[in-house]
């Protein structure tokens, strides 16, 4: 039996999309990849939101039979919403995964975490046969950094610990995220705390630095993975 008037049979975005026309073109392109039987990791944002509905489309125009393993909260939403069969890592293994990122450099590393769900996006991406990731031209930069600070998603109770290490990186400032809506600080789907972090200078193997930290979960940090980057 289901729910009457289930709030996920209404979601929207509820956020303005910015350079939607370039984001439309890109979730066209990567809803052209889906076909029968396979299994779909999804990431989180709204360049990924835009992916979905053209998804959906396809699924229902196509009588096509796929499993999606969303990332966030609010993705859950929304293929709830658009009537995408939803699964977990647990059972099934992805075929391939799309997200998209806050900035791509020139040798295809990335920084992500905007949406706080870093952890479960890295999860998905290391765990699938092929990974896409889907921006516009503005996400593009020489250097990561340049207009995103590093998030990090770490253990509550390791705070100072942590914060104390990442000064010793050269980190130049960090900030507890906080929360919109709601007091105190941001609370990710893994009940941790994201610090926002600006480096002087993001070296080749700063991911692996940060992960060493004890009380770090995961960092918005992506270095040298297998991508593919699909822009407009």
């Amino acid at each position: 039996m289901k729910w009457k008037n289930s709030i996920g049979d209404s979601f929207d975005w509820g956020l303005e999309i910015t350079n939607k026309e370039q984001k439309e073109i890109v979730a066209q392109k990567i809803a052209g990849f889906v076909k029968n039987n396979q299994t779909i990791g999804i990431g989180s944002g709204s360049t990924v939101f835009l992916s979905l509905t053209h998804i959906a489309k396809k699924v229902k125009s196509e009588n096509l039979n796929i499993k999606v393993i969303p990332t966030s909260f609010e993705i859950e939403l929304a293929c709830s919403s658009l009537g995408l069969s939803l699964t977990t890592l647990k059972q099934d293994k992805p075929d391939w995964y799309f997200d998209g990122a806050d900035e791509v450099d020139p040798n295809n590393n990335l920084i992500k975490g905007r949406g706080g769900a870093m952890f479960r996006e890295k999860l998905l991406l290391v765990s699938s046969n092929k990974n896409y990731i889907i921006v516009d031209e503005t996400k593009m930069v020489d250097n990561l950094g340049t207009n995103f600070k590093v998030p990090i998603e770490i253990y509550p109770d390791s705070i100072n610990y942590v914060r104390n290490c990442l000064i010793e990186m050269n980190a130049i400032k960090i900030d507890l995220r906080i929360a919109q809506k709601k007091d105190g600080p941001v609370i990710t789907e893994n009940g941790n705390f994201i610090l926002d972090v600006d480096f002087e200078f993001i070296k080749g193997n700063l991911e692996k630095e940060i992960k060493n930290i004890v009380g770090v979960v995961e960092s918005g940090l992506f270095q040298n993975y297998e991508l593919t980057i699909i822009k407009p």
